[in-house]
């Protein structure tokens, strides 16, 4: 989803990354933990992800001030056979504890070259891109989920109530060249973004939504009433079963396998998060592999586009052009954002960062 609204302001991202880290460390976040919650919000707005990246701080910076978010101790082991894991995230930050347990994984992938980690009751972990990015580029293949059981928002296809999440999936592997990103909602859009247009009062690009009487409409607003409506799976009226079908696919993956989906939903559920990790060395070799995915992403680029294109676009290709952008010319950040962080700053006491434009 592309929506670029420039707040005509840009900031580096040294300066992003220390203020964002400066936040939550006075909430008495650890160190690390806080620098790694800020790496990764900084890391979605870097590729463009402006809905699921700083956007999200100072709801995180309130529910760790509410106490919804925990700060201190460690996830739980609730089981590990150590190729799959199971923890329990004790509603700690999810940027945290998806970035843990990425790097136990790889660290177990000389023994273990394929591993799934589910993670239950974690806070919120952002735009999955940035996962994604450092795994692939230390050359695996990597897979995540995540859904939140009490985020119902969309509906089966043909249906009138919401009985699922958003559920984005993500995928990334190495190729020669940059590695290849998917990250994309199993609904027709994510919540974060009929949020945004709400609060704008903007109608969407297309009927992504249906009202509680299952008619379509264009109005973000529809989310919110009452009765509420509910998004419509990937696909959109016609094909929204194929998107439901990955719905599905996710929640078997997340909540299935962390025994919290939808039977006794415990309030405090909050993201479930399903991450798994292939080592390509262990089949046909990590070289042969990426001579494979290099030689189809090229394929691929220097294939005619159709009328109005200008050429074939390759999952992650604009938001790693947009990174190496704004890493060197400074990062655009969605207007609404530093108006949000800068009331927190003021509220504990941190310096805001200055635009370098």
């Amino acid at each position: 989803m592309s929506d670029r609204a420039s707040s005509a302001e840009r900031y580096s991202y040294s300066a992003l990354l220390d203020f964002a880290t400066a936040l939550g460390e006075k909430l008495d976040m650890p160190p690390a933990m806080a620098r790694v919650q800020a790496e990764i919000f900084v890391e979605a707005d870097l590729m463009g992800h402006t809905t699921h990246g700083l956007n999200l701080l100072p709801n995180a910076l309130k529910e760790i001030q509410s106490g919804q978010l925990q700060t201190a101790g460690e996830p739980t082991v609730v089981s590990d056979k150590h190729a799959a894991v199971l923890w329990d995230g004790n509603r700690l930050p999810g940027t945290w504890l998806v970035v843990s347990a990425l790097e136990e994984a790889m660290r177990r992938m000389s023994e273990t070259p394929v591993i799934a980690w589910v993670i239950r009751r974690s806070g919120h972990v952002g735009a999955l891109s940035p996962y994604l990015l450092r795994a692939s580029r230390a050359g695996y293949v990597v897979t995540m989920m995540t859904t939140n059981p009490n985020m119902r928002t969309v509906v089966p296809a043909g249906g009138k109530d919401p009985l699922i999440a958003p559920n984005p999936i993500g995928f990334g592997y190495p190729t020669q060249r940059e590695p290849i990103l998917i990250d994309i909602s199993t609904a027709a859009v994510a919540n974060g973004w009929i949020r945004r247009w709400a609060s704008e009062k903007r109608s969407l690009p297309e009927k992504w939504l249906q009202d509680s009487e299952g008619n379509l409409t264009d109005d973000p607003a529809a989310l919110f009433g009452s009765p509420p409506g509910a998004l419509l799976p990937l696909g959109g009226p016609l094909l929204a079963h194929k998107g439901f079908a990955l719905g599905l696919m996710v929640e078997t993956l997340t909540g299935g396998l962390s025994g919290v989906g939808h039977t006794g939903i415990p309030a405090d559920a909050g993201n479930l998060v399903y991450l798994q990790l292939v080592d390509p060395a262990a089949f046909v070799g990590h070289d042969l592999f990426v001579q494979d995915t290099s030689a189809l992403a090229e394929q691929c680029r220097i294939s005619r586009p159709r009328p109005g294109f200008d050429s074939v676009r390759m999952p992650g290709d604009m938001a790693l052009a947009l990174r190496h952008k704004q890493m060197s010319e400074g990062i655009d950040l969605y207007p609404s954002i530093m108006p949000d962080l800068v009331k927190w700053a003021s509220k504990l006491g941190v310096a805001p960062p200055q635009p370098i434009v």
